[in-house]
C-alpha cells in the first residue's frame, strides 16, 4: 500500500462521507420516489358563481321607494308642525286680545 498524505486521506474520508452517510441515501430515496411518482392533478378551479343581478336591483328599487315615503311623511310631519304652531300663536293672541279688553271693561 502506498502512504496517503493527511491531505489525500482527509479528501479520501470527505469522498466516503459524502457518498456513505444515511442522510444521503434517504434524500437519495425521496428523489427517486418523487420522479417514480405521478405528478399530482390539479384540481379544476370552481366555476364562478354568477350573482343574482334581479335580486339586488329589487332591492334597489324598494329601498328607493321607502326612502322616497319616508322623505314625504317627514315633509307632511313638518307642515302639521307648521300649521300647529300658527294656531297656537293665532290662539294665544286672541286670548292676550280677549284678557286685555276683559280687564279693560272692570
Amino acid at each position: 500500500m502506498t502512504d496517503l498524505s493527511p491531505v489525500e486521506q482527509a479528501e479520501a474520508a470527505v469522498r466516503a462521507a459524502e457518498t456513505d452517510t444515511d442522510m444521503v441515501r434517504i434524500v437519495a430515496a425521496v428523489l427517486a420516489a418523487q420522479q417514480a411518482a405521478p405528478p399530482a392533478v390539479q384540481p379544476a378551479a370552481p366555476a364562478p358563481v354568477q350573482k343574482p343581478v334581479g335580486l339586488y336591483v329589487a332591492a334597489g328599487i324598494g329601498a328607493t321607494v321607502a326612502l322616497s315615503f319616508l322623505a314625504m311623511a317627514a315633509a307632511v310631519l313638518a307642515v302639521a308642525v307648521a300649521v300647529g304652531a300658527v294656531c297656537a300663536t293665532v290662539c294665544l293672541l286672541v286670548l292676550k286680545s280677549m284678557l286685555a279688553d276683559y280687564q279693560r271693561g272692570r
